[in-house]
């Protein structure tokens, strides 16, 4: 297993340690002294040695090159970062799920590996896996694995529901991602188990969420605050600080990835929060969204137009950035707007509130004046 990945990274490139979030930048030179090291099978050169044991406490001096460092060719993007949406199903039935109609559908394993190629040859760095509920699909370790081996680093978003079965919590801790972004939907059984309509969720979770944390995983808790758990969101905040662990909340209620409004009866209103005006994403640019069938979008709301991965390889991602200007365009009733200049929603979330109906003041300036 490598210690370290050598990426090449925009203008530079950057060597990272799997599970870290921590990253050194070098140059060119250095980038080329690292991959002649592996190539040659020579030591590992001492300065990327000193600098390993500042970073991360690695002692490498003496070890060969090859086989402790993975160097990554560049992709012919500028992509660096990806989702991926193993599936759309869920053990949960959360009342403010975007997904609206969870099935349980996608690439078999040979198409998953297919796909974690393919982003890798596009130069992929940091991955992020998804649902649904990752933790679920019965491809998952296998598919995490082998995104590893491909010298992706990992962040997996989960609802923490199997962290308490061993093998779940065995692989993590074997290969730690560089972040578990884990959704709290409740801080006592009654309101949690309510909200997710799983009964036991709550137990289940919070053995899971406490076993992670004792294994030393680097937990991020998404607090997601909704009418039904907004008097428990103090106790959600305490939760997190007694773990010693980072948390964010989340209140802004999105409407399902059709364009209809189920979720939204969801929102807690005094928990709302007024985005920061948007001032252009890197969607489509520098990033990409995969569903669960291999289709490449610019992120998981601009869902259409796609391309299709597994069929046309990294080649498809050519007419991404043309997608994602296409997308950004304001038509409709935002077309010609005076106050888009300070809009705080991308044209695709607008979209989707728009196709659902949702009150205009949730998401537009028109609707609080």
């Amino acid at each position: 297993m490598h210690a370290l990945i050598a990426a090449p990274f925009g203008a530079t490139n950057v060597i990272l340690r799997p599970g870290s979030p921590k990253a050194i930048k070098v140059g060119a030179a250095r980038f080329a002294q690292i991959r002649a090291a592996v190539t040659e099978n020579a030591l590992i050169p001492g300065w990327l040695a000193d600098a390993a044991d500042t970073q991360w406490g690695l002692a490498l001096h003496g070890h060969a090159a090859n086989g402790s460092i993975l160097v990554r060719s560049p992709g012919p993007y500028h992509i660096s970062r990806a989702t991926y949406e193993v599936n759309l199903g869920c053990d949960y039935d959360c009342v403010m799920c975007y997904l609206g109609e969870k099935r349980f559908e996608g690439l078999d394993m040979a198409g998953k590996r297919r796909l974690l190629e393919v982003m890798a040859e596009a130069g992929v760095i940091w991955l992020q896996m998804t649902g649904g509920e990752p933790l679920i699909d019965p491809d998952f370790p296998e598919a995490y694995r082998y995104a590893h081996e491909l010298g992706m680093q990992l962040e997996v978003l989960s609802n923490g529901s199997r962290l308490h079965k061993d093998h779940i919590l065995e692989l993590l801790v074997e290969l730690p991602p560089s972040k578990l972004s884990l959704s709290v939907y409740g801080a006592t059984s009654g309101t949690y188990d309510a909200v997710t309509r799983n009964r036991g969720a709550f137990d289940r979770f919070a053995t899971g969420l406490e076993k992670a944390v004792s294994a030393g995983l680097n937990i991020d808790l998404s607090l997601i605050i909704t009418r039904e758990n907004a008097h428990e969101a103090p106790a959600m905040r305490a939760w997190a600080q007694e773990l010693g662990v980072a948390s964010r909340e989340y209140a802004n209620i999105s409407p399902t990835i059709h364009g209809t409004a189920e979720p939204l009866p969801s929102q807690s209103p005094e928990y709302l929060t007024q985005r920061a005006p948007f001032r252009g994403c890197p969607a489509g640019h520098t990033f990409f969204h995969a569903d669960p069938f291999g289709r490449a979008s610019i992120c998981k709301v601009g869902r259409e137009p796609n391309i299709d991965l597994v069929a046309e390889g990294v080649e498809g991602l050519a007419r991404l950035g043309e997608i994602a200007d296409s997308l950004m365009l304001r038509t409709g009733g935002c077309s010609g707007c005076k106050l888009s200049g300070t809009c705080r929603v991308c044209r695709p979330m607008a979209k989707i509130l728009q196709e659902a109906k949702a009150p205009l003041n949730t998401y537009c300036q028109h609707g609080t004046r």
